[in-house]
């Protein structure tokens, strides 16, 4: 939450990307979100390895594999199935991101149904629960470069040696790198193109504005304009907020 309030939360280029492409990022912060963001996919990779480092011991008596029965590598980046190919998976990772620029563009654009600053992680949340739930099968729903490329370099530097990005012939790990990048623009330019492009000018300022209609029946109902609950009706350019009395 704390993060949310100063940066926004960015946990991922390429919603950052998305961002950008919609103007409520300056490009110039782009590259600097990137790392930010890859090195602390890194540093959350390196403190799970030193948390469950005896575990994983017990687990491969040291020997780090990639692929196998004792295969420990997909505890830290993504995978896929042995059998689904990569043109699969690359489709598969430029529709789940698809997804997730769209329900994030729609959730915190202004003006449209923008919930409270407090709710925004957990309708954030929500959603990337919902696309690993529906489409983590085949690869593991990387669905953002950094998530993936900083836990694969850390991998490739603690033990995995080269198998982290040579898996499958270097034929998979661009695959969670571009895809989602992809998916970013696509999921950018339909929100754009069916939604965005068809609000009204933005002044910048988006003034409350009270609904006269809405205040009169409530003054009939309750006699003072406020409803039983102690708010007043207010209309914030095109979804009703609630502001305490």
């Amino acid at each position: 939450m704390k993060f949310l309030l100063q940066t926004g939360g960015s946990l991922n280029p390429a919603v950052t990307l998305a961002l950008c492409l919609s103007g409520r990022v300056p490009w110039y912060k782009w590259p600097f979100y990137s790392i930010a963001e890859l090195a602390g996919a890194f540093t959350a990779a390196a403190v799970q390895f030193g948390i469950y480092h005896d575990a994983l011991n017990h687990y491969d008596s040291g020997y780090r594999q990639t692929t196998g029965e004792n295969a420990t590598a997909g505890i830290f980046a993504t995978y896929p199935q042995e059998f689904v190919s990569t043109t699969n998976t690359f489709f598969d990772q430029v529709f789940g991101t698809f997804l997730l620029i769209s329900c994030i563009l729609a959730i915190t654009d202004r003006r449209n149904m923008l919930p409270q600053t407090g709710l925004l992680p957990l309708a954030l949340g929500s959603i990337v629960f919902a696309i690993g739930t529906s489409f983590g099968f085949n690869c593991g729903y990387a669905i953002n470069p950094a998530r993936d490329l900083g836990p694969r370099m850390f991998t490739a530097m603690a033990g995995w040696g080269k198998e982290p990005f040579s898996y499958r012939d270097y034929n998979w790990f661009w695959v969670p790198l571009v895809g989602p990048m992809v998916g970013s623009f696509l999921g950018w330019a339909v929100y754009a193109i069916t939604i965005e492009n068809h609000w009204p000018p933005d002044d910048g300022n988006l003034k409350e504005e009270v609904i006269t209609d809405l205040d009169r029946g409530a003054s009939e109902k309750h006699g003072d304009g406020f409803d039983n609950h102690g708010y007043h009706k207010v209309y914030h350019v095109s979804h009703f907020k609630r502001v305490k009395r």
